[in-house]
């Protein structure tokens, strides 16, 4: 596959070479010839904005500037979040949603989905939980603001 955005399916895309990501869905998984930061930056303007405004975003809400989470979109809360710097080629992308558990492996992270998949990934526990609760908190903010 060329081209690729995110939609409500999506959960997780995978770097596995330069110009290669694992995209994986709910009820499937393939290869895109795309940078992961390539289908997060696509998606964002798939959905009317850029990647640099939703970052913005981000940090004006909830003060998250490095490592952020981002909105890809909103009304059906498709939040991301990198398990590292977006600037690292081994930068994998997570939906918040998508997400049952997680837990510590031999200093790695296992990531339990909500489809019954799981995965292993070279991050430690400490920093994927701080990955995750600040997506948390992106979604809550934004949750409390759709209310008002």
């Amino acid at each position: 596959m060329e081209q690729y955005e995110i939609n409500s399916k999506t959960i997780a895309l995978i770097p596995i070479e330069e110009n290669m990501s694992k995209v994986i869905e709910e009820d499937n998984s393939f290869v895109v010839k795309m940078k992961t930061m390539e289908i997060i930056k696509r998606s964002c303007e798939y959905f009317g904005s850029t990647y640099l405004g939703r970052h913005i975003g981000t940090k004006k809400l909830t003060g998250i500037s490095y490592k952020s989470p981002i909105i890809i979109e909103e009304s059906k809360n498709i939040i991301y979040f990198p398990t590292s710097s977006p600037r690292q080629n081994e930068c994998i992308w997570m939906s918040l949603k998508h997400i049952l558990n997680y837990k510590e492996n031999n200093g790695k992270s296992i990531v339990f989905f909500e489809n019954g998949e799981n995965i292993e990934i070279d991050v430690s526990y400490n920093s994927f939980d701080n990955q995750y609760l600040r997506a948390t908190k992106l979604e809550s903010i934004l949750r409390k603001r759709k209310m008002n």
